[in-house]
């Protein structure tokens, strides 16, 4: 995730899993590539923003059934990024994508998990949240 001047990058789900639903940005590790290179990778096909990861916030996998079978088995690690360059746009699987101050989390509707680890950024990043609980839905 990136927090830039206050405010944490944003996109909203242009596909399946979590269509439509507000996260931070992320994908999948391509064949040959580390964590930190898919990291760099996926947020610029993204968002257009060429990212440096600094630390990793956590890491958890997220299940999703279908009918009792399992659909879709990923395991995260949500790094802290610094930003680099670049203008915001929104491309590859993303709808759209954003820039939002901690005020502004509860109009994006955020799952549960993604706020969580916003909220974690923003205080390692020195970014001052006041009023803010986890809350939504699953990620």
């Amino acid at each position: 995730m990136l927090v830039h001047e206050g405010r944490v990058l944003l996109i909203q789900r242009g596909k399946e899993p979590l269509r439509g639903r507000w996260l931070v940005p992320g994908g999948t590790v391509e064949l040959g590539e580390t964590l930190e290179q898919a990291l760099v990778r996926e947020i610029e096909e993204e968002t257009g923003l060429q990212v440096r990861p600094r630390e990793l916030l956590t890491v958890f996998d997220r299940i999703e059934r279908e009918d009792g079978q399992v659909a879709y088995h990923y395991v995260i690690l949500d790094y802290l990024c610094e930003y680099v360059a670049g203008e915001l746009r929104a491309g590859s699987d993303a709808a759209a994508a954003a820039w939002a101050g901690p005020e502004e989390l509860a109009a994006y509707d955020l799952p549960p998990k993604a706020l969580e680890v916003v909220l974690e950024g923003f205080r390692r990043a020195g970014v001052a949240v006041k009023g803010l609980a986890s809350g939504g839905r699953s990620r």
